[in-house]
């Protein structure tokens, strides 16, 4: 058992583990790293990198596996059956992205629950939530794929969402300091 420890020591000292899992990769390194995924992304699925469109899908699968029958819904026709969720690229990238999050998080020692402070704190959550949620669909993509991958794409919609998305960012900051700071 001391073997195990010590194996666990000696990794938690090595240089390139702390560089790699415990320190924060820079802002250079995140963004090549990022490229590098939308090049792999839209090369081999030969459509932009997206995160929210399966959102719907899932929300379709979900009402399908009790027993509502969604095709004819303009939003929800068309995404297929449940078992679909398996051999869906980007269901599967989202599942990969969240368990990739929890992984990093792990390895680098800062998983941790908080505690909930107040309900104003949980309403908040939940109405901007529900506010991202709806604005990626009205703005047919998330800072993903109408942002990241709309600017890689070269499309004037990437820039609109950019200058939209700052706007909301500064409002929010905005909100966020008068009601919790």
């Amino acid at each position: 058992m001391s073997s195990v420890k010590d194996f666990f020591d000696k990794v938690g000292k090595n240089k390139f583990y702390i560089k790699i899992f415990k320190n924060p990769f820079t802002y250079l390194t995140g963004a090549v790293l990022l490229s590098i995924f939308q090049t792999v992304t839209l090369a081999v699925s030969g459509s932009p990198w997206g995160v929210s469109g399966a959102f719907t899908k899932w929300g379709s699968w979900l009402l399908q596996l009790v027993g509502v029958n969604v095709e004819q819904w303009p939003a929800l026709s068309g995404a297929g059956a449940p078992a679909a969720f398996f051999s869906d690229p980007v269901s599967m990238r989202n599942i990969g992205i969240i368990l990739g999050a929890l992984a990093a998080a792990l390895l680098a020692s800062q998983f941790k629950f908080k505690k909930i402070k107040s309900m104003r704190q949980v309403v908040a959550a939940v109405l901007g939530g529900v506010l991202m949620g709806y604005g990626a669909r009205v703005a047919s993509g998330c800072n993903i794929g109408a942002l990241f991958s709309g600017i890689a794409s070269l499309s004037v919609s990437g820039w609109v969402f950019a200058l939209f998305l700052l706007c909301g960012a500064w409002a929010g900051s905005k909100l966020l300091a008068k009601f919790f700071m």
